[in-house]
């Protein structure tokens, strides 16, 4: 199994400043690598209380202070952008970052970055697949010729840079919706499952939606490759010594979601625990609970939380240390996974 450690650029402080964050952030990534995380994932948002609306120029500055690490992005919202920009910044950091750059897609959610771009319920899954199809061409082909309905038509047109890799590989993010994973299906890519909101079941079954649509376009089942989210981690050598130091992070949770006048899954950590993708406890009880989730899933990438999320900075570290230390290795051993990058 490979691991990715992910941030999505929360900022709900308002005794830390923006600038503080942003070196959080670059800092989680150079620690990621310094354990040994296989990738970092840093996500696009474009709506309070997120601060990661330009993921291109946050994951060149962490792929100049790393030299490694696998950087995703978490999700490319495709819906919202002009394909061609999109492909002109990423060709270039796939450039900067010497091809460690991997592309998770998606439309994106939030009411307010879909009025910020003034894309509708209507055409958002067709501004996602028209963006990447014509994504995908210009990655693939020096000169391209394209007609379509949400930007202006391209005639022999030559975007540069030309990537770096050629082709790159591109996974497709999905939480409920079956559009991303007809469009991942039918182009032969990986799925990148949330399974982060609710029960492993609706993600399961949406797993094998992808798989079966994944042959019914003719594609090899041994070629599947399906990675997964997981809602939160924290370890410790003793699981109650890990579940307390956790509460508090969880409950602030809680009270986010009643600000914003949601109500959540699951009310409570011991609920969390048991029946969402949260991985908190002793390192035996996350291997066993990431098994049984891989059986559901067949999962050979998985992302955990960079963040400290209101843990002491000794204490998280201790956290990401242990993980490499105890839980990675026997997953590594009893998941077989194949490398990040190089498929098309």
């Amino acid at each position: 199994m490979k691991f990715l450690a992910l941030t999505l650029g929360f900022h709900n402080d308002p005794a830390k400043s923006v600038n503080r964050r942003f070196r959080e952030i670059v800092e989680s990534a150079v620690v990621a690598e310094e354990l040994g995380f296989d990738g970092f994932a840093f996500g696009e948002r474009h709506e309070r209380p997120f601060l990661s609306s330009s993921p291109t120029v946050v994951l060149s500055h962490i792929a100049a202070k790393t030299s490694t690490i696998r950087l995703f992005t978490a999700v490319t919202t495709l819906a919202l952008l002009d394909p061609v920009r999109a492909f002109e910044d990423y060709s270039t950091l796939d450039h900067l970052s010497g091809g460690r750059l991997e592309l998770i897609i998606g439309k994106g959610n939030g009411t307010a970055q879909a009025e910020l771009f003034h894309v509708t319920e209507a055409d958002q899954w067709d501004r996602n697949r028209e963006g990447y199809e014509l994504f995908r061409r210009l990655w693939r082909e020096d000169r391209v010729t394209w007609e379509g309905r949400f930007r202006p038509s391209l005639d022999d047109a030559e975007v540069l840079p030309r990537p770096f890799q050629r082709p790159i590989r591109v996974w497709h993010g999905s939480a409920t919706s079956r559009e991303s994973v007809d469009l991942a299906a039918f182009y032969g890519d990986p799925l990148f499952s949330a399974n982060v909101s609710n029960p492993v079941e609706p993600y399961a079954e949406l797993v094998a939606y992808y798989r079966e649509r994944w042959e019914h376009h003719g594609h090899d089942p041994k070629d599947v490759v399906v990675g997964a989210g997981t809602a939160g981690y924290h370890s410790a050598p003793k699981s109650q010594d890990a579940i307390e130091a956790y509460r508090p992070i969880f409950d602030a949770r809680l009270k986010f979601f009643a600000s914003r006048g949601l109500d959540p899954v699951f009310h409570n950590l011991e609920d969390a625990i048991e029946r969402s993708s949260i991985l908190v406890g002793s390192p035996q009880q996350i291997i066993d609970k990431v098994h049984r989730y891989h059986d559901l899933l067949g999962h050979e990438v998985m992302h955990i939380s960079a963040e400290a999320e209101g843990l002491p900075d000794a204490r998280h570290r201790a956290s990401l240390e242990l993980f490499q230390a105890e839980i990675a290795p026997v997953l590594r051993a009893e998941i077989p996974s194949r490398p990040l990058g190089g498929l098309a």
